[in-house]
């Protein structure tokens, strides 16, 4: 039928109306806060480039979850800041890590069950050269080694496992990884824990201001050589498919509003559950524009998150988390 008789306005008319006809809802359950976890006591830095988003150590940090878990989030992303680091990223799969003593404490602490503890699984945070493998080194000439780099790498998702995280995130972009990963859970007795691979990440400009968060940005070189290129869609395709051919239980797509054509055409593919990173570049220049009085806070907020779903996404890393989650109680 045509207008007159066809008027798409009558379900807009009043806001229960609006609600009643909605297609994409966003619930603080599917909400994700990460958390970046330092060495120290009553330690709350905040990340001069991420208005609101802090270096915390372990004490610090079991308030945020305390805090997040009373707003219903879903879960928490956790990353690492080591004492020290070195060129085998030791401190990434040692026992007494920082993620895995955080782990271990989030664990222990009365009203935190419905929290799903995500641990991110890369060596760049943990190693000297800030790069997310091995590097081989000849004269000013360089190579990120994959598979050397598997062994690590799978080291660290077993140890995070061992420390009781829910799920582990391997986001190196390492081919291969998540076959190494899964064997080394099963055969340390973590055959339960499911692998949420970053299985699209794009070596993306708007991951600058994490890399002052988590004090990783690489002493040489780029990442263009293991991350994926942002011009290809059909090789994103093809990552995603590898991984779960490879034991992979979920997939997280990285970046996500520069990206939302991925996150659509990896959902009409692929019936797993998908989830999408709000970087901090996203984050970041937001909270900019915030500032200056050029958008409206709450209302950019959820419409940001509310594209990243309507597109596909499942659950979103977001850190609006905790803001998001007010606004929708």
């Amino acid at each position: 039928m045509e207008f007159p008789v066809t008027r798409l306005r009558r379900l807009r008319r009043t806001a229960a109306l609006r609600s009643l006809v909605r297609e994409t809802r966003l619930e603080p359950e599917s909400l994700i806060y990460p958390l970046f976890l330092c060495p120290g006591e009553a330690v709350r830095k905040e990340i001069s480039s991420m208005p609101g988003v802090f270096n915390l150590s372990i004490d610090e940090a079991i308030k945020e979850a305390a805090e997040a878990a009373s707003l219903g989030i879903g879960g928490l992303l956790l990353f690492g800041l080591p004492e020290e680091k070195d060129e085998n990223a030791s401190g990434a799969w040692a026992e007494d890590g920082i993620v895995q003593k955080g782990i271990r404490a989030l664990k222990a602490t009365r009203g935190l069950d419905d929290l799903v503890v995500i641990s991110d699984v890369c060596l760049c945070e943990y190693t000297s050269h800030g790069h997310c493998g091995v590097v081989k080194r000849e004269g000013d000439l360089y190579e990120i080694e994959n598979d050397s780099s598997l062994k690590l790498i799978a080291r660290t998702a077993a140890s995070l496992a061992a420390a009781g995280a829910d799920i582990v995130a391997p986001s190196d972009m390492m081919d291969g990884r998540v076959s190494a990963i899964r064997k080394e859970l099963d055969e340390k007795g973590c055959s339960q824990t499911p692998i949420l691979s970053y299985a699209a990440k794009f070596a993306s400009a708007f991951y600058g201001p994490f890399r002052e968060a988590a004090d990783s940005a690489p002493q040489f070189g780029d990442r263009r050589s293991y991350q994926m290129d942002g011009a290809n869609l059909r090789e994103a395709m093809r990552e995603i498919e590898q991984d779960l051919v490879e034991g992979a239980d979920m997939i997280l797509m990285k970046p996500a509003m520069p990206y939302l054509d991925v996150i659509h055409a990896a959902r009409d593919r692929f019936d797993v559950p998908i989830g999408a990173y709000q970087v901090s570049g996203e984050y970041s220049m937001l909270q900019a524009a915030f500032a200056r009085g050029w958008l409206d806070p709450e209302r950019t907020m959820l419409e940001t998150l509310l594209s990243i779903q309507r597109a596909g996404a499942g659950f979103l890393v977001t850190y609006f988390a905790k803001q998001a989650a007010r606004a929708l109680a």
